[in-house]
């Protein structure tokens, strides 16, 4: 009977224990399930900060990158294509070291003038009639004139530089043409002394070259050359020049100079490491030629035509020169 009574307390106590021990265990287990929730919750606020945070300083640099855009949009055009296009080089300016310059005659006649004032210095017995030479013609504006209105039997011009005489064969043609014109207007007919026949031009370095050598002639010009010879053949190219004159020239003959002055070979001196040199060793200035000519090459008389020049092109005020062989 105890043991009856006993097992029924027993039984009792558990099931009045077990709902106690059950509900225990259920809110440990729901305290458990909140510390997890908690810490999933803490963890997806730690995530969502940090997205917000990454966010927010994602639109911090657009914001800045906005700026800068603002800035550079803000900043003059000029110094945008500055910035993205580097610095061009500039263009190498073209150099003439023989004083083959392309336009030489339109710095030395000026638009309200009829002609070269130096052909008015020049005598027409020199001319008419005469074969001539014309040492560096450049574009043959002169070698023209002094044909055409001279009336030279013959006249070559001889330039270095073979751009140059295509200008001065340009020239001819064109002069031909409008003098053609102007003749068919005044008289109806176009029938005018050939100058293609009388008139020339070919490329020669006259120093150095041989291909004159059995020529002969009457007058020979060398107008604003010397510099360039002294410069770029010094003295011993000057001489050749002088001599080589001497030798071509008929007895009689005529030799038309005009030389530049020493102030412009300072001017010109750095055009080529050639020049510079030659500039350094120079012993014979152009004060010095009429004697050279006279005393050591030969020439007879000289007459000085500066005089009687008027209405030059300013810095072209030079002397000019007339030697008797």
């Amino acid at each position: 009977m105890l043991k009856r009574v006993a097992a029924s307390f027993c039984l009792r106590k558990a099931i009045i224990i077990n709902p106690v021990h059950q509900c225990a265990n259920r809110t440990m287990g729901q305290d458990k399930d909140d510390l997890k929730k908690k810490r999933k919750s803490r963890s997806k606020e730690k995530s969502v900060e940090l997205v917000v945070a990454n966010e927010e300083k994602q639109m911090q640099q657009q914001q800045e990158k906005g700026e800068i855009a603002n800035e550079e949009n803000q900043k003059p055009k000029q110094q945008q294509q500055a910035n993205q296009n580097p610095k061009k080089k500039k263009k190498k300016q073209e150099s003439f070291p023989f004083g083959n310059y392309k336009n030489y005659y339109g710095y030395r006649i000026s638009n309200d003038m009829d002609e070269d004032p130096r052909l008015k210095v020049l005598k027409k017995e020199w001319f008419l009639g005469k074969d001539c030479l014309d040492i560096g013609c450049n574009s043959g504006v002169m070698t023209i004139h002094i044909a055409s209105k001279f009336g030279c039997r013959s006249i070559l011009g001889v330039d270095i530089d073979s751009s140059r005489v295509g200008d001065a064969q340009w020239h001819l043609r064109n002069f031909v043409r409008k003098q053609n014109h102007a003749n068919q207007a005044k008289t109806g007919s176009g029938e005018t002394k050939d100058l293609f026949q009388i008139v020339s031009f070919q490329k020669e370095n006259f120093v150095h070259t041989r291909n004159l050598d059995e020529n002969r002639y009457d007058t020979i010009l060398c107008l604003s050359v010397t510099k360039w010879i002294h410069l770029n053949w010094g003295d011993d190219g000057l001489i050749t020049l002088f001599s080589k004159i001497w030798r071509l020239l008929n007895p009689g003959g005529i030799f038309v100079m005009e030389p530049q002055p020493w102030k412009s070979y300072e001017k010109n001196r750095r055009v080529s490491e050639t020049t510079a040199m030659h500039h350094r060793t120079i012993v014979l200035r152009p004060e010095h030629f009429q004697e050279i000519l006279l005393d050591k090459i030969g020439f007879r008389t000289v007459e000085d035509l500066t005089s009687s020049l008027s209405g030059v092109s300013k810095g072209f005020d030079r002397q000019i020169l007339a030697f008797q062989k």
